[in-house]
């Protein structure tokens, strides 16, 4: 796939953003799609908490978003922008195809959602459909998330599950939190019940490798 001189590329380009926090991913990324004749990546960022004020900056067409970022996940990225740039329509692009990450990106308004293995041919047509107002969804992952059911955790224990990560201490997680300590033992033990595991870390682990985290 040859780029082409820059006075034979169609006039009006499809603007993009590319969220992504590995660099070396990033500026690959960038290059191959910008040997598309239509697509104009207009936009780099590496961390989730810029993203929103790089759309409203650059106003990309298409906002192409990681999860895993540092600052906050693609995923409430694409939730703000849903509100604040509404025109702009995001499509995720992750490594993890896990099946709960796709129902949060759907419910997030995102546009489609696609695992980092395919050809970069396949994204560049993925941007393309997306911007004509279609859906575009890995199939296996589809059928995944359908098989796998709704998350079983509440918002609250899963931001309690989230407080706990690294092992937080059940005071530490009520004080960031503004709950009781009683209140979040009880919500540690609820989510450990619905995850069907043993202690807390389990629950965390089954919650992040189902993508309800």
């Amino acid at each position: 796939m040859n780029e082409m001189p820059r006075e034979h590329r169609t006039t009006k380009s499809i603007r993009v953003l590319l969220a992504e926090d590995q660099g070396m991913m990033r500026g690959a990324l960038a290059l191959l799609l910008g040997m598309e004749d239509d697509i104009e990546v207009v936009s780099q960022v590496g961390s989730g908490d810029v993203i929103v004020d790089a759309v409203l900056i650059h106003r990309p067409d298409v906002a192409l978003l990681d999860i895993e970022l540092p600052g906050i996940s693609g995923l409430d990225a694409a939730a703000e922008l849903r509100e604040q740039a509404p025109d702009c329509r995001v499509l995720i692009l992750t490594t993890f195809g896990r099946p709960g990450y796709l129902r949060r990106a759907m419910e997030a308004g995102a546009a489609g959602f696609l695992v980092k293995d395919g050809p970069v041919e396949e994204l560049a047509a993925a941007i393309r459909r997306v911007l004509t107002g279609e859906t575009v969804v890995d199939p296996a992952l589809a059928a995944a998330a359908l098989s796998a059911g709704p998350s079983p955790l509440t918002a609250r224990e899963c931001d309690v599950l989230k407080a706990s990560v690294d092992g937080a201490a059940v005071a530490d997680i009520a004080g960031k939190l503004h709950l009781s300590e009683s209140t979040v033992r009880n919500y540690l033990s609820s989510a450990i019940g619905k995850t069907g595991t043993r202690n807390r870390a389990e629950a965390v682990r089954e919650a992040r490798q189902q993508g309800w985290l």
